[in-house]
């Protein structure tokens, strides 16, 4: 593919092919050759935890309780099974597309050579909101549980920055606790509890800017912090489920109770337990998978792509099924699912087996389990950006890498700066959903670019193959965009004032100084000679 080596502006009078694709065989023998760079520390065992970096932290630690206690009961095991089969369809996709073409970008690289130029970059536009607003998400509720530890050690952090602008602090037993959680938890009237009302919330804005930190300093320092904290969180959730199972068969009769009905029944309206509540406990379950698709992200980082980045992305997802499932069954075991409605159901369920140092435990568990999650959020927003500054999209300061310690650091300074600010000062909690939109378009483009690359490209050697072509991709578009038309009115009309503004961006800057279509121009003018 030839691309002019000064990178100058294309002419705004020449026409731009918005469905231009880049050279599928260019590209693979970029991938196999040259990384931009970037350095190759990772193998498949630092892949795989990086997938479960980011899929193991508020799903498991937060999400299973409400939705038993609201939805499935402990039917919650099948939606499990249900969301991780439904996850599966993409992520057979994405590996197929990783062993193919292991670059940094995900889902934005596949539809690069497959759907055209336009797509490519309304999925990295896409992209960018999901890890960004994803981390700041998650950093907040790294906020909560490292200012109620320290609390347990006797540091108290002031409640005016302790949460988001807007966030009711309270005074419970000398501890000061966000009022919705103590509320949920104690089922205590809280109005009348001493309050402060937060202005900033300062741990979340200090756990971002060390993650940013690590992430500067080095692709393999990242990797190894990442599989120290993972090893530690599955760690935490093993003891749990070993205690809790201990406990169980110990006091068999007296508890199993709490499994009858395993469906409950429905209580006369869609997704209120019954059948219903198994599938729309599923729809929710599903948001607690989705971060097996940063893994893709860090393939121009991996030793040996085309075998570790499958191994990486569905070994990802065997394991935190595994663990979702047994942890569900336990759970739901050990507390009536009608008490399951709380911010912290493990550390509920862990009370029960009278392990006093359990609480301890689980709050090291989730802080290790959204302390990963950050990290790998924060390395898939930078890789993207990393990637569409070096294909002409972005601005060339974002493909900078650092000439000792071979990151991307420039992107990594400012994303990290961008992402704390907005994790500090905002109370971004209805805007949670804008990750999940952004990985679900992102699955429906990667399932679809699968099936297309397979009827024009026959003839490609692939590396691993996605079985059951077509019926794996078209499943995985209509799950994906099931999900996404389940969504509220404020994350689509957030999300497409996004998309918007991406595309002006593309139109002022992005198709003037694309490689690719200043390569279409030099080939124009060569055919007019």
């Amino acid at each position: 593919m030839l691309v002019p080596s000064g990178g100058e502006d294309r002419p705004n009078s020449m026409p731009v092919n918005i469905f231009a694709k880049k050279d599928l065989r260019a590209v693979i023998a970029e991938s196999q050759g040259e990384t931009g760079g970037l350095k190759r520390a990772l193998g498949a065992f630092n892949l795989i935890t990086l997938g479960v970096g980011a899929i193991i932290g508020t799903g498991i630690f937060v999400l299973t309780g409400p939705v038993a206690a609201t939805t499935a009961g402990p039917a919650i095991v099948l939606s499990f099974v249900i969301a991780a089969i439904a996850c599966a369809f993409a992520g057979l996709c994405y590996a197929e597309f990783a062993s193919l073409l292991p670059i940094a970008g995900s889902s934005y690289s596949y539809s690069y050579t497959t759907l055209g130029e336009v797509v490519a970059w309304i999925i990295g536009w896409a992209l960018i909101l999901e890890y960004g607003f994803g981390a700041a998400t998650v950093a907040v509720g790294w906020s909560g549980y490292i200012a109620s530890f320290l609390q347990d050690l006797g540091v108290h952090v002031p409640p005016a920055v302790a949460g988001a602008p807007g966030t009711q602090m309270v005074l419970y037993h000398g501890h000061w606790e966000r009022a919705t959680a103590l509320a949920a938890r104690l089922h205590l009237n809280v109005a009348a509890l001493p309050h402060v009302q937060a202005r900033f919330d300062l741990m979340a804005l200090i756990g971002i800017l060390l993650m940013t930190a690590v992430l500067f300093k080095g692709i393999q320092e990242s990797a190894n912090l990442n599989t120290a904290i993972v090893v530690l969180k599955v760690s935490v959730l093993l003891i749990f489920i070993g205690l809790g199972a201990e406990f169980l068969f110990a006091h068999w009769s007296a508890y199993t109770v709490n499994w009858h009905p395993f469906i409950p029944k429905n209580a006369g309206a869609f997704g209120e337990f019954g059948w219903s509540g198994v599938l729309r406990g599923a729809g929710q379950i599903f948001f607690a998978y989705i971060g097996f698709d940063a893994v893709s992200t860090a393939a121009q980082e991996a030793k040996n792509p085309q075998r570790d980045m499958p191994v990486g992305i569905l070994g990802s997802l065997v394991v935190c099924t595994i663990l979702y499932i047994l942890v569900a069954v336990i759970l739901t075991g050990l507390v009536p699912y009608t008490h399951l409605n709380v911010p912290d159901p493990v550390a509920v369920g862990i009370d029960v087996t009278g392990v006093r140092w359990g609480s301890f435990l689980v709050k090291i568990g989730a802080i290790g389990g959204l302390t990963s999650t950050m990290l790998v959020m924060l390395l898939g927003q930078t890789r993207v950006f990393f990637t569409m500054a070096h294909d002409g999209l972005l601005w060339s300061w974002a493909g900078k890498v650092h000439p000792r310690f071979r990151t991307p650091y420039i992107v990594t300074i400012v994303v990290g700066l961008c992402v704390a600010l907005l994790a500090a000062s905002l109370p971004i909690s209805t805007l949670d959903e804008l990750t999940s939109v952004g990985t679900l378009f992102a699955f429906t483009v990667v399932c679809a670019g699968i099936w297309v690359l397979r009827r024009q490209r026959p003839e490609l050697e692939r590396p691993f193959r996605t079985p059951w072509v077509p019926f794996v991709p078209i499943m995985g578009m209509v799950v994906s965009l099931a999900m996404m038309v389940s969504l509220h009115a404020l994350t689509w009309k957030v999300f497409i004032a996004w998309l918007i503004a991406g595309l002006i961006v593309y139109a002022l800057y992005g198709s003037r100084h694309s490689h690719v279509q200043q390569a279409l121009e030099v080939t124009r003018q060569a055919s007019a000679k």
